[in-house]
């Protein structure tokens, strides 16, 4: 019995000593979604416009107005996440920016394929990983921190 309990903590040291990367993984994949969608949006600025007065309902904001906050926490928060600079801010930022997405394009819910949709319920998943465990590790967060001698190691 001693000697499965001995396994399974080496394994759980494994683990322990791989959560840094799966949290940077996290934040490039996270981020490059994003930012990727940011730059779309910023290629056709027209075709960004019309689809923020045509189809999205972003509520309280207007139109032109949402189409500028949207595309920017799309290039904004992901290069801050993807730095872990102000980690916890930049994956809740995204977050906001995701939920609008959910709750302004109702079309998401109706599609036949649900990927779409599952999509954003995946993004938000790892968004709020990222803001209850912070960006980890290999992150500007945690090198400042150390230097200021808040964090060991």
């Amino acid at each position: 019995m001693r000697e499965w309990i001995r396994q399974a903590q080496r394994l759980t040291d494994l683990v322990d000593f791989a959560q840094p990367l799966v949290l940077l993984a996290a934040r490039l994949y996270v981020a490059s979604v994003f930012f990727a969608s940011g730059k779309e949006k910023l290629a056709d600025w027209s075709s960004t416009l019309a689809l923020f007065h045509d189809e999205y309902k972003v509520p309280v904001l207007p139109p032109d107005l949402a189409a500028y906050v949207g595309t920017f926490g799309e290039l904004f928060f992901p290069v801050l996440l993807v730095l872990g600079l102000f980690g916890r801010v930049a994956a809740a930022g995204m977050f906001c920016v995701n939920l609008m997405a959910v709750l302004s394009y109702p079309q998401l819910w109706d599609f036949e394929c649900p990927a779409a949709i599952n999509f954003h319920f995946f993004w938000g998943g790892l968004l709020l990983a990222l803001i209850a465990f912070g960006p980890g590790a290999l992150s500007v967060d945690r090198f400042g921190l150390r230097r200021l001698g808040l964090v060991s190691v």
